[in-house]
C-alpha cells in the first residue's frame, strides 16, 4: 500500500488531524447555531455568553490552523454585526 514506512506514519497523522479539524469546525458551527437562536430570544445575558462562547472558539481554531485567519476575521465581523444590532434593537 504504502512505499515507505514513513509514507504510511504520515497517512495516520493526517487521519488524526482531520478528525481533530472536524471536531473542532462541527464546535464552531454548533456554537454559532446557538447563538443565532438565542439571538431571536429577548434573554440578553445569555446572548452575550453565547456571542463568547462563539467567538473564542472561533479564535482558538484559528490559531490552530483549522480555518485560515481570513475566515476567522469574517465570521467574527458578522457575528459581532448581528450582536450589535441586538443591541440597537
Amino acid at each position: 500500500m504504502f512505499n515507505s514506512s514513513s509514507a504510511a506514519k504520515r497517512e495516520r497523522q493526517n487521519e488524526k488531524a482531520r478528525l481533530r479539524n472536524r471536531e473542532t469546525k462541527s464546535a464552531v458551527r454548533t456554537a454559532i447555531k446557538k447563538f443565532q437562536m438565542t439571538a431571536s430570544s429577548s434573554d440578553t445575558s445569555s446572548v452575550k455568553e453565547k456571542f463568547d462562547y462563539a467567538i473564542k472558539l472561533l479564535d482558538t481554531a484559528g490559531s490552530k490552523g483549522v480555518f485560515h485567519a481570513n475566515t476567522v476575521s469574517r465570521k467574527k465581523s458578522r457575528l459581532q454585526a448581528q450582536f450589535n444590532a441586538l443591541d440597537k434593537a
